[in-house]
């Protein structure tokens, strides 16, 4: 537990970042403490919901403890004088979500980039503050860790999967389930068991399944789920149900995921293996490994280097918005989930936010207790 002296300390540590942030261009934002709930519950799953502080106003309306502070800050540029332009926010405070290991309130600040077009540019400016921050404040050599969700995209995206597939993966590897188990995953395991209604959209037409969908939907009354319209639950549907009557994933491509999956190690040499591994199975990657090395330069360019940090072709961060280069900062021998700064880029976002259309984003966040028992350490 932290002691009260401690908590101070790490104030003070919250603003040494803070005033770097701030120093380097970043507008401080300061979202209010009380937010709507849906917007997380929308973004982040109904899952989300027993790890939220919740009450209700006298209207009715749902709110919730601020847990985060990209979804806030993201809604506040939007509804600002500057969305869709570039713009930069930093921010420092208490955030609130239920933890069975540690105090429900914790302080984190970070950083948020929008509207920049060199994107690779951007990523490494997001993690070379977010480290020199964290170095004003007094922390030691930190283990820093990079993956590149877009590249691995393109990657399923190239083998031609069908979209029920691509999902699974990419859910499946961001909750750390193993290639085999995703691939031997009922489409039903969970808690609800629809296979009522899957097995009557097996084998029927397209058109004709999504009006059954969509027809039950209405008579339920249902509008929406977790922020999902009637159309896209009905997708969802369609796609468990040609899970349940498709072919599956040839063993051919199955052994290329893991293949690609294990590349890691020196980001160079990642790349290097990256695009041997493509050219041998005759996949255009170019565009992401292009990308890739890119950032790799604007890293160098940052005064980074990249030979010191590990490339994970597994490396994905478990918030689905995430869409290319993610990454996290570990003190030494500290647990693999108890990062001290953690971000990387979520282009598509915005969309799902009420922006007529995605906004090019990328952010950090930095736990400052977390930061300030390592220094104390």
């Amino acid at each position: 537990m932290a002691t009260k002296n401690g908590r101070k300390d790490a104030k003070s540590g919250g603003q040494t970042l803070l005033a770097h942030l701030v120093a380097s261009g970043y507008k401080r934002a300061e979202p209010p403490i009380l937010q709507p709930a849906a917007v997380f519950l929308d973004q982040l799953g109904e899952d989300m919901r027993g790890r939220l502080y919740l009450t209700t106003d006298a209207a009715g309306a749902e709110l919730c403890l601020r847990p985060e502070f990209t979804l806030p800050v993201s809604v506040a540029y939007l509804a600002s004088s500057a969305a869709g332009k570039a713009a930069a926010f930093s921010y420092l405070g208490s955030v609130f979500r239920f933890r069975p290991d540690g105090s429900g309130e914790f302080l984190q600040a970070g950083l948020e980039s929008f509207g920049r077009k060199d994107k690779e540019a951007a990523d490494a400016e997001i993690l070379a503050l977010s480290l020199e921050a964290a170095a004003k404040a007094g922390s030691g050599d930190l283990n820093v860790t990079i993956g590149d969700a877009g590249l691995f995209a393109q990657f399923l995206d190239s083998l031609k999967l069908p979209a029920s597939w691509l999902r699974l993966i990419r859910r499946g590897l961001a909750h750390g389930v193993s290639l085999d188990k995703i691939f031997e995953a009922s489409p039903t395991n969970g808690s609800d068991d629809h296979s009522g209604v899957l097995a009557a959209l097996e084998g029927a037409d397209k058109q004709g399944a999504r009006a059954l969908v969509e027809d039950l939907l209405s008579i339920a009354g249902i509008s929406s789920v977790g922020g999902r319209s009637v159309s896209e639950i009905t997708e969802r549907f369609l796609e468990q149900a040609s899970l349940r009557s498709g072919p599956g994933v040839p063993q051919d491509k199955r052994d290329l995921i893991a293949k690609f999956l294990a590349v890691s190690g020196d980001p160079d040499a990642a790349s290097a293996a990256l695009r041997k591994l493509a050219s041998d199975a005759k996949l255009d990657l170019s565009a992401a490994l292009d990308s890739f090395d890119q950032r790799l330069n604007f890293m160098v360019a940052r005064g980074l280097d990249p030979a010191s940090m590990k490339f994970s072709a597994r490396f994905v961060r478990r918030l689905d918005y995430y869409t290319g280069f993610v990454f996290e900062a570990h003190a030494p021998d500290a647990a693999p989930d108890k990062p001290v700064i953690g971000g990387g880029r979520y282009d598509r976002l915005l969309g799902t936010l009420g922006a007529k259309k995605d906004i090019p984003a990328v952010g950090a966040a930095i736990w400052v207790e977390r930061l300030f028992a390592e220094v104390s350490a």
